[in-house]
């Protein structure tokens, strides 16, 4: 497995595996798997050569921490990077009025509570290192400070300063403490990162879903602000929700909802070139972007020991640079994006 290391401040760094681990699945996400199927997902990971996982008290309300636990205690801490995520707290409450209802299945009865602020933030953190059974974790993430979570750019306004006046401050004191290596946020829209990269001394960004063979809007400006900051991607849902694993086929999910035609009809597109070529469009999708200079890893989906077996596979395989150009002419790969195998200066 290619590693990319990353040392923004001089702290010491992180070596990041080209391929991560998303653990969402482990919080049982959109269907329930038992504690074996989720141990040999972990296994599977580490054997293929992951060694970047990252997992947030969200994912099952606490579940997806406490199954990484029975894994980590048997491996050696300074072997991986792991990262997880502040900005909600779990309440206890009766099961049914627990968070997630049909989106989380057989979780812990809590109720999510957003506390952005610098307590919320200290008490997310101690709470992730009981539940994950470590004395530390290397990258902590503001979650979720975006429109998609909060509804609209005004209550998205609201926790954004929240987190700026207060929680941030945490965050920074932790780095500061050696407590973690860097912190960051995990949002689902590049707009939020790009303000945060301009008020504040931020190090990494969860992005998901929003720099792939489907969007690259982010090159405008957010991407260019962070090579010229040194701050890190860890990219997230390289195939948006699914569509660019699958293709456009009926019931595509893209980003969490159905396919719109339009979205559909260009995934064709996209398909037809990389078959022309002898390339899966599965195969375009994971490898496309790790050829931006500030992507550190990928962590695609794996809800099973098969599927995180096969992401390497699927990113090891051979894709001619002609595939590349193919899609910059026919207009469905930005003109600047960068490409696998393209000479940088």
């Amino acid at each position: 497995m290619r590693t990319r290391r990353f040392d923004r401040i001089g702290n010491g760094g992180l070596t990041f595996t080209e391929l991560g681990l998303g653990t969402a699945p482990f919080g049982n996400l959109y269907k329930a798997i038992t504690e074996p199927e989720a141990d040999a997902v972990l296994e599977a990971a580490w054997t293929s050569g992951v060694r970047y996982i990252d997992t947030a008290p969200q994912y099952g309300y606490g579940l997806s921490e406490t199954r990484l636990n029975r894994f980590l205690r048997g491996v050696k801490r300074d072997d991986y990077v792991i990262s997880t995520k502040v900005g909600r707290l779990l309440k206890a409450c009766p099961p049914a009025e627990r968070s997630g209802q049909g989106k989380f299945f057989d979780t812990p009865s809590r109720r999510e509570v957003f506390d952005y602020s610098y307590d919320g933030v200290m008490r997310s953190f101690e709470a992730s290192l009981e539940r994950l059974g470590l004395d530390r974790v290397d990258i902590l993430f503001a979650h979720d400070l975006d429109v998609f979570t909060h509804g609209s750019q005004a209550a998205l306004d609201e926790r954004l300063e929240a987190f700026m006046r207060s929680g941030y401050y945490a965050l920074l004191s932790l780095r500061d403490q050696g407590a973690i290596q860097a912190f960051g946020a995990g949002v689902n829209e590049w707009q939020s990162c790009e303000t945060m990269a301009r008020r504040g001394d931020f190090d990494l960004f969860l992005l998901a879903g929003r720099y792939t063979l489907l969007e690259q809007q982010a090159l405008d400006s957010f991407l260019p602000l962070c090579e010229a900051r040194g701050i890190g991607i860890v990219l997230g849902g390289p195939y948006n929700s699914g569509l660019l694993a699958t293709g456009p086929r009926p019931g595509a999910f893209y980003n969490y909802n159905p396919a719109p035609v339009e979205i559909l009809e260009r995934t064709g597109r996209l398909q037809a070139v990389c078959q022309r070529h002898g390339v899966r469009l599965i195969e375009a999708a994971l490898r496309f972007p790790l050829a931006h200079p500030a992507v550190v890893s990928v962590i695609p989906g794996g809800q099973s020991a098969a599927e995180v077996r096969g992401n390497l596979d699927i990113l090891g395989a051979a894709i001619p640079d002609a595939l590349w150009a193919d899609l910059k002419r026919e207009g469905l790969l930005a003109p600047h994006a960068p490409v696998p195998g393209e000479a940088r200066s």
